[in-house]
């Protein structure tokens, strides 16, 4: 993780994203919106939770990348909002379908930018979520979510309960995951157990299956804009 950090700063924003060229765009954004912000960068998923457990933390604002590593669909999102509930997330996307954008507010993103934004249209973002409003690219606000209804059930799970369920869905076994997250295995059965029923299914098979809710079919957005182009 990479941290600068400015005296005197009025806002700290959080820049979860893994390149490098978007992540200078990106801070170049928000300076220009906030003046001089304090700026905090990661690159993965991991770095991410690492640095939202900090109780030293208390960030303003996290713009966050859907694709980043360890990501999986709206997993990083829900998971944040989960664990930093009154933390406002701006998600940010090479991908600019529509429905892409109005899913990330269902699952309680703040605003959505696409990656092809201007610097400007990126800074009116910034500060219109930052006084409490949500942002939205002009085609996408009349655009129905690709909706299900497993996101508030996801969102009653305890962090580290849902990141049992992204290993399962990876298809680890029970004593995988308990070497990965240091904890035993009996522990490991006692999370999936609160995991069902809190999902609402009975096996690992169902949890999984409505997991994958969160993953975002890129290849199906593709073939959308594809033909949208040659209408």
């Amino acid at each position: 993780m990479n941290t600068s950090s400015k005296a005197g700063s009025a806002h700290r924003v959080i820049i979860a994203d893994d390149h490098p060229l978007f992540r200078t765009a990106l801070s170049q954004a928000v300076s220009q919106a906030l003046g001089d912000p304090e700026l905090l960068t990661v690159g993965s998923v991991d770095e991410l939770t690492a640095l939202l457990a900090d109780s030293n933390n208390d960030a303003d604002l996290l713009l966050l990348d859907l694709n980043m590593p360890g990501a999986r669909g709206y997993s990083a999102l829900v998971h944040t909002r989960s664990v930093a509930s009154s933390l406002p997330v701006i998600v940010v996307s090479a991908h600019e379908d529509a429905s892409v954008a109005q899913a990330a507010l269902e699952h309680g993103a703040a605003g959505f930018i696409p990656k092809s934004a201007s610097p400007e249209t990126m800074a009116e973002a910034i500060s219109a979520v930052l006084s409490g409003q949500r942002w939205i690219p002009k085609h996408a606000e009349n655009a129905e979510p690709d909706k299900d209804d497993f996101t508030e059930k996801l969102a009653t799970l305890t962090p580290q309960q849902q990141r049992v369920l992204m290993m399962l869905t990876d298809g680890l076994l029970n004593k995988q995951i308990a070497i990965d997250l240091d904890i035993s295995e009996a522990t490991v059965k006692a999370h999936i157990t609160a995991i069902l029923r809190k999902l609402d299914v009975h096996t690992r098979t169902q949890a999984v299956i409505a997991a994958r809710s969160l993953e975002i079919d890129w290849g199906n957005y593709a073939r959308r804009e594809l033909n949208d182009s040659n209408t």
